[in-house]
């Protein structure tokens, strides 16, 4: 699988809604018929399936019962023969839809959205970012559970007149009226979607319901079609309260993001006002114990930030002037006052959230195999259950009252719900807790796919080392010279320079830094300044070769120096060397157990650096890696990549998402290190590593391998209950309530056992 995304441009669509009609893997729309949880196929490449980012324009609208992607695939059906509609987009975790279409054809579109059993309320511009989109609650949870409890209670009424089997005409009247009571309160809206589903001839689990429980009625059964109505209303709100749980999971960081800020005004006076209203490169105050309600860079104060809702780091990381703060984290020690660099709309928590909402309208591949397979598996049982009905009176010892009624009873068990929504909240529930660990997965292809992986190229600079040059050794050479003092010069003339190396020795050594003047850049060479009426020189190899300086003593310790990889730095007088300066890239504390938890998975660990052989060996050798690969351009890593993809198979690429873009572009996943804030890793990736920490590339192995597991635990579950029904339905005793019942049941226990995932692991 090639990702072409490594290629492409940042642009906005990562804060644009995911069109749930497509799936988009590595940026290669599939076309393929998404199918609803009744196995009803929906058209993924209707007009109004459209993946554009949306306009200015389009109108947003909650669909306060649209909980999943039954009731998207319902919505986009009913809208199909309307002219006019050129645009949809839907986010399942808010149950909103935004629409784009003539002024003519959108009273014609909520029209038909009505007809089809839904109630859309207006909100406001869709692509105007001022528009407030919260994720919507069941409309009516607490009375709506009332009512179905009073349903459940009736219908319990009936089944007992019937279970005591008491007689006379009254009796069966009130039993009558108890199971018509029961089936009003708890099953009008599962009517309305029903008969809808049937006149456009859709197999829906509203419509086999609607079929069912008035087949029931009609042959006698009053108390059984009661229970059946009020026990499937009642797990269905269970149900969604619990698919809720997974699909929001990532939305409660929303929270975490304070709805106020104290913002600088113009007279140097604070005010506090609302965090969406701030403007760009305003400054903001937050105290100690408060979170950061916008993303921004220090410009005063030093404390320590808890950063874990972003990047799962478990430390508090401290922050001082130019270092840049997140929205949603908290500040611990002292005040701050930041630059706003991001508006609310725009924060890395924002993203994120984003991020992971695109990512679960993406069907994983398991998905998509259970939604062929219920494509087939409805239209066989009700098929079956036809047959049942029409056929066993005339072949088996049945009477016609009973063939319907365990005909019925297969129309219950004809609903692949639990088999269905089985995937989804567990590839949404592991993405959330990723999410909270700081691994962005873009998608359930990505999750599903890690566990696959034979072996992961690391580059090295930035991702197995800091990526920023480190004094890691200081020796003095002049056995006469004073280390302090000698050291000091070296301080203080690295100090004036703007060079990396000179920043790294001036950053390692202590020490009075002295006055310096005379100071002069020798171009490929190093510098030359004067203290104290003395001119010194702080350089390379060449330089002190050129000055006539160098010993077989000194070449030898250089030599030395740059097999460990390591830049050295020279200072001398004009007569001797006085000291030498090693700076490296020192490799991260998390590299090492990142290697050795790789191995321990079996997957194998490989560098690619464009950096010297002899640089990438050392480093190597350090993180325990052995297959290290120097001295190679931007094409030869590629090549790299296809020649381990040909030995090993499924193979990951990590770098920072742009250097090494055409490895990342060729590599089956390709992870990101450091995205927080960085929005070209987060486009370029499909998985994106927040906290630089390389550990969590084992750990989304092994968060792909549990999720894998649950999977098929899931689809398991699903269909053995459906089987053991099935048999009990044809040969043995099952009733309809006890389909219901086993239907709803298992779809709870998929449910709950992927919920499981969103417990992150520790480490």
């Amino acid at each position: 699988m090639t990702n072409q995304n490594a290629l492409k441009p940042v642009t906005p669509a990562l804060h644009q809604d995911h069109d749930h009609g497509h799936d988009h893997s590595h940026g290669h729309p599939h076309a393929h018929a998404e199918t609803s949880c009744c196995g009803s196929p929906v058209c993924a490449s209707s007009p109004a399936a459209d993946t554009a980012d949306i306009p200015k324009g389009a109108l947003l609208f909650r669909i306060p019962t649209m909980d999943c992607a039954v009731e998207e695939s319902e919505i986009r059906r009913a809208l199909e023969p309307v002219a006019g509609v050129k645009g949809l987009r839907f986010r399942l975790g808010e149950r909103t839809m935004a629409i784009t279409a003539d002024d003519a054809a959108l009273p014609q579109a909520l029209d038909a959205i009505r007809k089809a059993g839904f109630k859309p309320e207006p909100v406001g511009d869709a692509a105007d970012p001022a528009t407030p989109v919260v994720p919507a609650r069941i409309a009516g949870m607490s009375t709506g559970l009332a009512r179905l409890v009073a349903a459940l209670v009736l219908a319990i009424a009936a089944e007992s007149i019937s279970f005591l089997a008491l007689e006379g005409k009254g009796f069966m009247a009130v039993e009558m009226g108890l199971a018509l009571a029961a089936i009003g309160l708890a099953g009008l809206d599962t009517y309305k979607k029903g008969f809808g589903a049937l006149v456009r001839g859709r197999l829906n689990i509203n419509a086999l319901m609607a079929v069912a429980v008035t087949g029931a009625f009609v042959i006698g059964q009053w108390p059984e079609a009661a229970m059946v109505m009020a026990l499937y209303a009642i797990a269905e709100l269970i149900e969604a309260r619990a698919v809720d749980r997974a699909r929001n999971a990532i939305q409660g960081l929303l929270a975490l993001s304070p709805e106020e800020a104290e913002v600088k005004q113009p007279d140097g006076s604070w005010q506090t006002v609302r965090a969406d209203a701030v403007p760009l490169d305003a400054i903001a105050r937050i105290r100690p114990g408060e979170r950061v309600p916008l993303d921004g860079v220090v410009t005063a104060g030093l404390s320590a930030i808890d950063q874990a809702p972003v990047t799962g780091e478990s430390i508090p990381v401290d922050k001082t002037v130019g270092d840049a703060v997140f929205a949603g984290t908290i500040n611990q020690t002292a005040a701050l006052e930041f630059r706003v660099t991001a508006v609310a709309a725009n924060t890395t928590l924002a993203r994120i959230i984003h991020a992971v909402e695109e990512a679960q309208g993406t069907r994983a591949p398991t998905q998509r195999f259970v939604d062929k397979f219920a494509a087939i598996y409805t239209p066989t049982v009700f098929v079956l259950a036809l047959a049942i009905a029409l056929f066993a009176p005339l072949f088996m010892d049945w009477t016609w009252l009973q063939a319907l009624y365990k005909a019925l009873v297969l129309l219950v068990i004809a609903c692949p719900c639990a088999l269905v929504i089985s995937t989804p909240v567990t590839v949404v529930s592991a993405l959330a807790s990723a999410a909270r660990r700081g691994i962005l997965i873009k998608g359930g292809t990505y999750l599903e796919e890690a566990r696959k992986l034979k072996a992961v190229a690391f580059d090295k600079t930035g991702t197995i080392t800091e990526g920023k040059p480190k004094l890691v050794e200081s020796t003095l050479l002049d056995a006469s010279g004073n280390e302090a003092a000698v050291f000091a010069i070296a301080a203080s003339i690295a100090g004036r320079s703007d060079h990396p190396v000179s920043k790294a020795i001036a950053a390692g050594l202590k020490g009075e830094r002295a006055e310096v003047g005379d100071f002069t850049a020798l171009p490929g060479r190093g510098v030359q300044a004067a203290l104290s009426g003395q001119t010194y020189m702080l350089g390379n190899h060449r330089l002190i070769e050129e000055k006539g300086l160098c010993t077989p003593a000194l070449e030898a310790e250089l030599q030395r120096h740059e097999e460990a990889g390591r830049t050295v730095t020279l200072l001398a007088s004009g007569q001797a060397v006085l000291a030498l300066f090693a700076v490296a890239d020192t490799i991260k504390e998390s590299s090492q157990a990142a290697v050795a938890e790789l191995r321990a998975l079996g997957v194998v660990p490989v560098m690619l650096t464009g950096d010297n052989a002899a640089t990438a060996r050392t480093i190597g050798a350090h993180a325990g890696i052995e297959d290290v690969r120097g001295n190679l351009l931007p094409e030869e890593k590629l090549g790299a990549i296809q020649a381990m993809q040909a030995r090993y198979g499924a193979v990951a690429m990590t770098g920072d998402g742009i250097n090494d873009a055409p490895a990342l572009a060729q590599a089956d996943i390709g992870f990101a290190m450091g995205g927080a804030g960085t929005d070209t890793a987060m486009e370029a990736a499909d998985v994106v590593i927040m906290n630089d920490d390389l550990r969590r590339i084992p750990e989304t192995i092994r968060l792909s391998r549990r999720a894998h597991a649950v999977l098929w635990q899931n689809i398991t579950l699903a269909l053995g209950i459906k089987g053991v029904f099935f048999v009990l339905a044809v040969f043995g005793s099952a009733t309809m309530w006890m389909a219901v019942f086993a239907d709803m049941g298992a779809s709870l226990l998929v449910v709950a056992n992927g919920l499981r995932l969103m417990r992150a692991e520790k480490g």
